[in-house]
């Protein structure tokens, strides 16, 4: 008997089709795709940050005019920064120093050029952005000593002593965007069987718990800021609910590869064009526009506001930061029988494997 010849489909070999169909059913498709989609992550993340932030070039920087602009020396000393800067001082004119002043509060101006004595005066905004207020200050001492011109460079709106370089910022914004879509990941895979408003609720639970902690460690722990505590901590914790809404509407559209949007969006695009490491006028100006209008972006433009400029806050980056979290809630809800979560699937699917 066990020698005769077997015959029929389990005899066979398995054909090449029949090979694909048990490769596709496998666990080994989904983790050869992602040998492949990490190494590519790992390069564009590289590439995203290095291209935005190792060698920042200004295109063009605001800067209020105050006084004459065909007066020799200032057209002088402008002629040299914009030689120097290889970019162009776009100056705006203003009759007072005072409403020069106020151009630089609403973060419409870089920097203030008038005549000082047989010299200029050149005030930048450390507030504003410290690779600009820098930039303008090295290249400042720079043109005067080269075109004859002086010059006095004065920081009128300097950084907090705790954040010399301007970047807690950026990093406690960075820190709400990660732990906000990484907390619904792990929603998605320890809590599985959340209905769609307790999957919103405990999103903006965390998030505001969340929020809560970044702004207590920065603020009282650590004393690298002083914030306005109540609404940096609602800054934030907007930040960590739109992010992880973003992952759960990504998560209802496209299943187990929601990461990749997510990552692409948040990580990749957002936080490089967030003006946070390197202020907007030094990006590539079509990074300097998109990073306005995404989460990242909005975040850290609000924050900084907050901090530095109270009483000047723009309603833009929340209008942003909401719509981001609002359409990725309507998306969930409208398509949420298409989300892999809830107890109905979860329950369904233990009663199939018993």
């Amino acid at each position: 008997m066990s020698g005769r010849r077997e015959h029929g489909a389990h005899g066979r070999p398995p054909t090449r089709g029949e090979k694909w169909e048990a490769f596709k059913k496998s666990p080994f498709l989904p983790a050869a795709v992602l040998l492949f989609i990490l190494a590519a992550a790992a390069g564009l993340f590289a590439g995203s940050y290095t291209y935005t932030m190792a060698n920042p070039t200004p295109r063009a920087v605001p800067a209020a005019l105050v006084g004459p602009a065909d007066e020799p020396r200032t057209r002088t000393f402008v002629a040299g920064m914009e030689k120097a800067l290889d970019a162009s001082l776009r100056l705006r004119p203003y009759a007072t120093m005072a409403k020069a002043r106020q151009a630089m509060e609403d973060q419409r101006v870089f920097t203030i050029l008038r005549r000082e004595g047989a010299g200029v005066a050149l005030d930048v905004a450390g507030a504003s952005g410290a690779s600009v207020a820098q930039l303008l200050a090295e290249s400042a001492v720079k043109v005067s000593d080269a075109v004859g011109v002086p010059v006095t460079v004065t920081d009128v709106k300097p950084l907090q002593k705790g954040d010399p370089r301007g970047l807690a910022l950026f990093y406690i914004s960075l820190a709400a965007v990660i732990i906000g879509f990484v907390g619904a990941i792990q929603l998605s895979v320890h809590a599985r069987g959340l209905a769609p408003l307790e999957r919103i609720a405990f999103t903006l639970g965390y998030a505001l718990l969340g929020g809560f902690a970044i702004a207590a460690v920065v603020d009282r722990l650590l004393g690298a800021l002083h914030l306005p505590f109540v609404e940096s901590w609602l800054i934030l914790a907007l930040t960590m609910f739109a992010s992880g809404m973003v992952f759960t509407m990504f998560n209802t559209i496209i299943g187990r590869w929601a990461m990749l949007p997510t990552w692409g969006l948040m990580v990749l695009l957002g936080n490089p064009s967030s003006g946070g490491a390197v202020s907007w006028p030094l990006l590539p100006s079509a990074l300097g526009h998109i990073g306005h209008w995404l989460p990242p972006g909005a975040s850290v433009s609000a924050q900084h506001t907050a901090v530095y400029y109270q009483g000047h806050q723009f309603v833009f980056p929340y209008l942003v930061l909401g719509g981001w979290a609002l359409v990725s809630c309507t998306v969930f809800w409208v398509w949420r029988h298409r989300h892999p979560g809830g107890r109905d699937r979860v329950h369904g699917h233990a009663a199939a494997a018993s």
